[in-house]
């Protein structure tokens, strides 16, 4: 999916039909609270991992004030490797380098690595259009690229798919396997995706990975995978691609090194991810293998215009997806719902940072603000104060719907009298208390039905307003 065609104006009628979707609703229940127990495990095994979460947070922002400097430092170190750096304003000017990079190295067949931004930018469907296939390498980026989806969540992009639909879309794609072979657990699924897989290592001429970071000290792109697809997708092509977004980058080789303690930690709970990659320019003289070429692609895509903004802290995201591991909205309605690449309490703050409130308002009211994200974040971003600016942006717009305007209208004209607003909160609160007398909760109201449609409504305790009670304290 591309910027042209995201979808998250849909998002509401997207989270009514996953709750719906019964295969979906099993899929997330058999994820949801793994990625959470693992964390917590891994938080209590490592004293300081506080301390290191404000290390990162200060290294990213230490970054992001200078990120001009440090962006001409890599690109120094890369072109001194033997590497070429291309700077891509949009998506479209990226889209368009790489194509020209497959055309320059003869390429009819394009090995990928799993890359948020290449997600971000369409590369897949562009390549095919261009006369180029795509793999994905990454297993859970196979199978939905099987199925002709987007990820649903961004280090687990198959979440979303059950053992049964894995098992039916390898079944329709690999019809020169035995029609009778036994597809009925993971572990057979994953054996014959490795081995179609295995083929396809060797029929590449470009190879396309993401970058977890970039070291501006030395050069190296860094990525984490636990399969190993990374390194074969980089090392037998003739040309290594990498595609990256600015904000990336990292001083030093010790800031790396500081990141990936939290980074490995705060996704899938392991002390460190199973490869942890560091590449830097084309095979040398006496090099047993690597690319011939080594082409980095650094994508800005708007991320420039989040700077000196109330949103700038979000470009301290290093993509481990603890807040939607957290996040009880996206648990309930899985990542396709959101309607772009990233989806999530992180997607809720980047994607109108990056397509426009007009596109992208809906998400930042996807949230309960319960601040779990927040809480567990790893470079501490502050993401429930930032989807409040962008429902304040959306309100000025007045892209919210006309019932909420109204409403909040209406309780301004009662917030500034304070006389009345006294005198409905008592009533309000009263009748409330009335309604749910019985069981203590209120399953259902006329004008409430959002809420009280998926969960009961406590009801206020009795003994009068919050006001009330200051009043009788104080006498």
């Amino acid at each position: 999916m591309s910027l042209h065609e995201a979808t998250t104006p849909a998002f509401r009628a997207n989270a009514r039909a996953a709750l719906d979707n019964a295969n979906l609703q099993a899929a997330l229940r058999g994820s949801r609270g793994n990625f959470i127990t693992k964390r917590a495990r891994a938080r209590e095994d490592l004293p300081e991992f506080d301390a290191l979460r404000d290390r990162a947070r200060d290294i990213k922002d230490h970054v992001l004030a200078h990120l001009d400097l440090y962006l001409e430092a890599y690109e120094a170190q890369v072109i001194a490797s033997g590497g070429h750096v291309h700077w891509a304003e949009t998506a479209e000017e990226a889209r368009a380098i790489v194509l020209d990079l497959c055309r320059m190295a003869g390429a009819k067949a394009v090995n990928k690595g799993k890359t948020m931004i290449s997600e971000e930018c369409g590369i897949n469907d562009f390549l095919a259009e261009n006369g180029i296939a795509p793999v994905e390498t990454d297993l859970g980026e196979y199978i939905i690229q099987l199925r002709g989806e987007v990820p649903s969540h961004i280090i687990a992009p198959a979440v979303h798919v059950t053992v049964p639909e894995i098992e039916a879309a390898f079944r329709k794609a690999h019809t020169h396997l035995d029609p009778d072979r036994d597809l009925s657990d993971l572990a057979a699924l994953q054996a014959e995706a490795r081995g179609v897989l295995r083929e396809k290592y060797f029929q590449a001429e470009v190879g396309i990975t993401g970058a977890n970071m970039l070291i501006a000290e030395t050069g190296h792109s860094v990525i984490v995978t636990n399969e190993g697809n990374g390194d074969l997708t980089q090392s037998l092509p003739r040309m290594h691609i990498v595609m990256a977004s600015l904000e990336k980058i990292v001083p030093t080789l010790e800031d790396a090194a500081t990141i990936l303690r939290i980074l490995g930690r705060s996704a899938t709970g392991q002390e460190m991810s199973v490869y942890t990659t560091f590449s830097r320019g084309p095979r040398r003289p006496g090099d047993p293998d690597g690319p011939e070429e080594y082409h980095v692609v650094l994508l800005d895509n708007g991320r420039s215009n989040m700077l000196a903004t109330p949103f700038q802290d979000m470009l301290r995201c290093i993509r481990c997806g603890a807040c939607m591991n957290h996040c009880p909205v996206y648990q309930a309605v899985g990542g396709h719902a959101y309607g772009w690449v990233y989806p999530g309490p992180m997607g809720a703050v980047l994607t109108p940072s990056l397509i426009g409130v007009e596109q992208g308002g809906q998400l930042p009211n996807a949230s309960s603000f319960c601040g779990r994200c927040e809480e567990v974040c790893p470079v501490r971003i502050p993401l429930p104060g930032m989807m409040r600016s962008w429902r304040e942006r959306e309100f000025e717009k007045r892209l919210t719907p006309a019932a909420m305007r109204r409403g909040l209208g209406l309780w301004a004209f009662a917030a500034r009298r304070p006389r009345l607003y006294r005198i409905a909160a008592r009533l309000g609160a009263g009748l409330l208390s009335r309604l749910g007398s019985k069981t203590g909760r209120i399953a259902s109201l006329p004008f409430a039905r959002g809420w009280t449609g998926e969960r009961d409504l406590p009801a206020p305790q009795r003994g009068g307003t919050f006001m009330d009670r200051w009043k009788a304290a104080r006498r």
